[in-house]
C-alpha cells in the first residue's frame, strides 16, 4: 500500500508541475502578443505576403509650377522638318525609302519617268541650237556691215534675232532648273531628300502618277531629336509665360517620366472662340521616346525664386475626416502613418507643405491595406 500511495503522490506532483509550467508559458506568450506597439505603426515579417502588394517610392523636392498642368499636343519641329513634293508630273518607277528610314541630304528617295521633263530638255536643246545659229548670223552681219556691204537696219535685225534667241535659251534653262533637271540620269528623274533626318510619312507607291499640284506631300522628313509641344493656355496665363521659360512635359505613353522643355514662343493672337493663346515649347527628345501627335501635359515653371516642395503621386494620399495621411516606410517592413498638409494638388500629383521630408520612403500603392492593419491610430 505504501508503495502504491507513493506512486500516486509522485504522479500527482508531476501533473501539477506540468500544468503550472504550461500556464506560465501561456501567460508569457500573451504578454508578448499583447505588448503595446507605437500608434500608427505597422510592422511585417520579412517574408510576409502583404509586402508584395506594397509599392514604395522616394519623395523628392520639386519646383512647383505656376499653374495646373495644361493639355498639349506633340508636333514636328518645323524648323527641322521638310515636306517633299514632285516638281514634275510623272509615273513612279521605283522607291528607295520607307517610313522610319534614316536619310541624308541629297539621298535618292524615288525614281520618276516624266514626259514633261523630256519635253523641257528638248525645248532647251532646240533653243540652244537656235541661239548658236542666230549668233553666227549676227557675226556675219557685223562683218558685212564693217565692209559697208550690209545696211544698218539689217544689222539691227540680226542683233534683235540673236537677243531673242538668247532669251529663249535662258527661259529653257530656268525651266530645266525648276524641274531639277540636275537630278536626271538616263532620262529618269531622281526625287531626293532635302534634309538629313527620318522618313516620318510617305504618300507614294510604285506605279503611281504624281503631279506638282498634289496637296499631300510625297515624303515628310524630320529630325525627331527635338519636338514641339503646342499648348493652348487660358488668356490670364499669357502674362506669366515668355520665351525661354522652363517647362515639364508628361505623356501617358511614359508614366512617371518627366521631360524638360522650354517655352519657344508665345502666340500673339487670341482664339476668340476658346479665349486661349497657343504656346509653343521645344522639348529635347534624344532617345526618341516622344512621338508626334501624342497628347501631353505641360507644367510651366516659375522664374526667379522658385518655390520648392515635396511632390508625391496622389495614390500615396488617403483621407480620414478632414485630414490627409500617407504611410512612410521607416525601415524595411515597418510603416508609419503620417499626417500631412497639402500646398497644392495638380493633375495626378500633390505638393506637400508639412509632414514629409525630402528623401523619405512613401507608400504609393497599398495604403488601403495598411489602413486596415493600423486601424484608426494617427500621428
Amino acid at each position: 500500500m505504501t508503495q502504491v500511495a507513493a506512486a500516486i503522490l509522485m504522479t500527482a506532483t508531476l501533473v501539477v508541475l506540468t500544468y503550472r509550467f504550461s500556464a506560465a508559458e501561456g501567460r508569457a506568450q500573451e504578454a508578448v502578443v499583447a505588448a503595446p506597439r507605437p500608434p500608427g505603426v505597422v510592422a511585417f515579417a520579412p517574408n510576409a505576403p502583404q509586402l508584395s502588394s506594397i509599392v514604395v517610392q522616394t519623395a523628392h523636392m520639386e519646383t512647383m509650377p505656376v499653374s495646373s498642368p495644361q493639355s498639349g499636343r506633340i508636333a514636328y519641329d518645323e524648323n527641322h522638318t521638310t515636306r517633299i513634293s514632285s516638281p514634275i508630273a510623272g509615273r513612279v518607277l521605283a522607291l528607295h525609302a520607307e517610313v522610319g528610314d534614316s536619310v541624308k541630304t541629297g539621298q535618292a528617295l524615288a525614281e520618276l519617268d516624266s514626259p514633261e521633263l523630256g519635253t523641257a530638255e528638248a525645248d532647251w536643246q532646240k533653243a540652244r541650237a537656235d541661239e548658236l545659229r542666230k549668233q553666227r548670223a549676227l557675226d556675219r552681219a557685223e562683218t558685212l556691215f564693217d565692209g559697208q556691204v550690209l545696211a544698218r537696219k539689217d544689222l539691227e535685225g540680226a542683233q534683235a534675232d540673236a537677243d531673242q534667241a538668247r532669251s529663249e535659251t535662258r527661259r529653257a534653262v530656268l525651266r530645266m532648273r525648276n524641274l531639277n533637271a540636275a537630278n536626271t540620269q538616263n532620262g529618269v528623274f531622281h526625287l531626293k531628300a532635302g534634309l538629313t533626318g527620318i522618313i516620318a510619312e510617305r504618300q507614294i507607291n510604285p506605279g503611281q502618277e504624281v503631279r506638282p499640284d498634289m496637296t499631300a506631300p510625297l515624303f515628310v522628313i524630320t529630325a525627331l531629336e527635338t519636338l514641339w509641344v503646342l499648348v493652348d493656355v487660358p488668356e490670364q496665363m499669357a502674362a506669366l509665360l515668355h520665351a525661354g521659360q522652363g517647362a515639364v512635359v508628361e505623356s501617358d505613353a511614359w508614366p512617371g517620366v518627366r521631360f524638360s522643355a522650354k517655352v519657344d514662343r508665345v502666340g500673339i493672337l487670341l482664339d476668340p472662340g476658346t479665349r486661349r493663346i497657343q504656346v509653343r515649347c521645344a522639348v529635347p527628345n534624344p532617345q526618341r521616346k516622344l512621338k508626334p501627335e501624342m497628347f501631353a501635359k505641360v507644367s510651366f515653371l516659375p522664374d526667379g525664386a522658385a518655390v520648392q516642395a515635396v511632390a508625391l503621386p496622389n495614390t500615396s494620399l488617403f483621407v480620414e475626416g478632414r485630414y490627409n495621411f500617407v504611410f512612410v516606410q521607416t525601415k524595411p517592413g515597418t510603416f508609419e502613418k503620417r499626417r500631412v498638409t497639402l500646398r497644392r494638388s495638380e493633375g495626378d500629383r500633390s505638393f506637400i507643405d508639412t509632414g514629409l521630408a525630402d528623401g523619405e520612403q512613401v507608400v504609393t500603392e497599398g495604403a488601403f491595406l495598411l489602413t486596415t492593419e493600423v486601424g484608426g491610430d494617427a500621428r
